[in-house]
């Protein structure tokens, strides 16, 4: 298959399959006679298998371990799971970041549907307790 038939089939585009050529995640495809692209079912499942792991927010560097990993290695089980073990802890603060995230700005609708006055913004800056930090 070509490159916009491979992008349709796994729903990407033609520039992050070339993307992923690039990083070394997608092996370069054979060219045909004509010099395009030759896509073969391999292609396919290996693109497939990339997106899937994206679309669960892991990163290129995961997925290339993922993908580099010795197939005949015993560890294989073991080293799979610590990867995804410390992708589950990442997502699990990313989530307790964003309930922090949720509750600061919870907080500063309520500061604003309390304030009064022509320029609101002025209001708060000068609200006196309200503190502005990065939220990490």
């Amino acid at each position: 298959m070509r490159i916009g038939q491979l992008a349709k089939a796994v729903g990407c585009t033609i520039e992050t399959i070339r993307y992923y050529e690039n990083q070394g995640l997608l092996a370069k495809p054979q060219r045909s006679a004509n010099n395009f692209r030759y896509y073969t079912n391999d292609h396919l499942q290996r693109l497939s298998f990339i997106c899937y792991c994206r679309s669960l927010d892991m990163s290129l560097h995961e997925i290339k371990m993922l993908l580099n990993l010795d197939r005949s290695s015993g560890q294989q089980a073991e080293e799979i799971n610590l990867l995804l073990d410390k992708h589950i802890r990442d997502v699990a603060k990313r989530l307790h970041e964003l309930a922090h995230l949720r509750m600061e700005l919870i907080k500063l609708k309520q500061k604003c549907s309390e304030m009064t006055g022509e320029n609101l913004m002025q209001n708060i800056f000068s609200g006196g307790n309200i503190r502005f930090r990065k939220i990490k």
